[in-house]
């Protein structure tokens, strides 16, 4: 086996995402700055999968109501220092080419080619960072050297009948893509298995000098400018385009009984609050607990949670909350959460510094942070009884109130960072 030189490899973080499906939850930060699990980001993820496969040079490209995301890297991704190599960088829209916005994914990367050639990187890998998994990706490195690939797409196999839903990659037997489809009406199945078709996870890795040469011919184009429609199938004739299996990635620490290949577009709150429900329980099948592969976020300094005549199933509760006389069931409670004598949760994911007033009943809601919930309020059953209580309602039936708002009447401290 020809040993080959080490990889130069340059990470850029797509950030900058609206996630106006996740409304309200994304009325005052932007997709990926959204609170998970009661400790994380959404963002921490990605960031996680790099760190722990010792890629260590990130740009992230932010756009929409980005301050919040931006403090949140501030404090818990610190990384780098004198050396050059590894850092964590935050890059807003620099307003250059055509002075706009970010126009699509392909003119974010576009609009700061120049970070690009100053670190002249072998391999670029292009990430979205606004989904819940975990991914070795020293794994697609190897696999897109293995194969000699100028691009190569992570795909993850979905069923053929739920495939409508999402961009469909064709490729032969070899795995070398011949076209791709945005949720097509007759979805082609993956070659040998008819049940199956393969979806691209919107994640990329592209040899240095190839991804330059196309994100300035599609610069010079009138188009959408996105990775997906424009970029990847105006190099499928010219280029070596392959599609990686996730279903091949090994991801140390994972247990026999979490689902393998988990990935979530944690898009809409639908499939927010259903994430929240597969991290919880005695075998999840997506497991926080893997110290092998472990998820970065910012360090709290508040004490462990106090729970006092309480019963608790399928839950999980953060740092410096106190519950007292509560019976909480299959929900995620976050940091700094007060929960009162007789309240009734079940099935809901209650972000940092909620109060939550005697006997409030909470049923499939979201709670945004820093809300005060008065007491006796009912929310999720058949009667809403606090007729006073902003909130939003989707189309699954989950109830979610937005941030900060004080339904019984008192202020809510002002936090500073959403």
């Amino acid at each position: 086996m020809v040993e080959r030189p080490p990889q130069r490899v340059l990470a850029m973080i797509m950030a900058g995402g609206k996630g106006k499906r996740l409304m309200p939850l994304t009325e005052q930060r932007s997709k990926p700055a959204v609170p998970f699990a009661g400790t994380y980001r959404i963002v921490d993820f990605v960031l996680s999968n790099f760190l722990n496969s010792g890629v260590l040079a990130m740009y992230v490209l932010v756009q929409y109501r980005s301050q919040s995301l931006i403090e949140h890297l501030r404090r818990a991704w610190r990384i780098g220092g004198p050396n050059r190599q590894s850092f964590i960088t935050v890059v807003p829209p620099q307003m250059k080419g055509r002075g706009k916005w970010y126009e699509g994914t392909a003119d974010a990367v576009f609009q700061n080619l120049n970070l690009v050639q100053d670190f002249a990187p072998n391999l670029v890998a292009v990430f979205g960072a606004d989904h819940i998994y975990r991914m070795d990706l020293r794994q697609m490195i190897q696999f897109h050297l293995d194969n000699q690939a100028d691009v190569t797409i992570a795909a993850l196999p979905v069923p053929i009948q739920s495939a409508k839903g999402f961009g469909i990659i064709q490729t032969n037997a070899d795995q070398r893509i011949k076209g791709f489809e945005e949720k097509p009406k007759h979805p082609k199945p993956m070659p040998g298995n008819p049940n199956m078709a393969f979806s691209s996870m919107g994640n990329y890795i592209f040899n240095g000098d190839i991804l330059m040469k196309a994100l300035e011919q599609d610069a010079r184009s009138p188009g959408s400018h996105d990775f997906g429609r424009d970029i990847i199938p105006s190099l499928l004739q010219s280029h070596k385009v392959m599609a990686y299996n996730f279903l091949d990635n090994v991801v140390p620490g994972v247990h026999p009984y979490e689902e393998w290949g988990y990935w979530r577009d944690v898009g809409t709150l639908e499939a927010y609050w259903q994430a929240h429900m597969d991290i919880l329980g005695e075998n999840p099948i997506f497991d926080l607990r893997n110290v092998n592969w472990p998820i970065t976020t910012d360090a709290s300094g508040e004490p462990i949670a106090s729970v006092v005549r309480s019963q608790l199933d399928d839950a999980m509760v953060g740092q410096g909350s106190l519950i007292v006389d509560a019976n909480i069931r299959r929900s995620v409670i976050g940091r700094n959460v007060r929960i009162g004598k007789g309240v009734d949760i079940e099935e809901c994911v209650i972000l940092d510094g909620t109060v939550v007033g005697p006997k409030a009943r909470l049923r499939r809601v979201i709670s945004d942070r820093f809300n005060l919930i008065p007491a006796g309020t009912e929310l999720g059953y058949e009667k809403l009884q606090d007729n006073n209580i902003q909130y939003s309602v989707d189309k699954s039936g989950i109830i979610v109130l937005p941030r900060g708002h004080s339904y019984g009447g008192r202020a809510v401290p002002p936090i500073p960072n959403p």
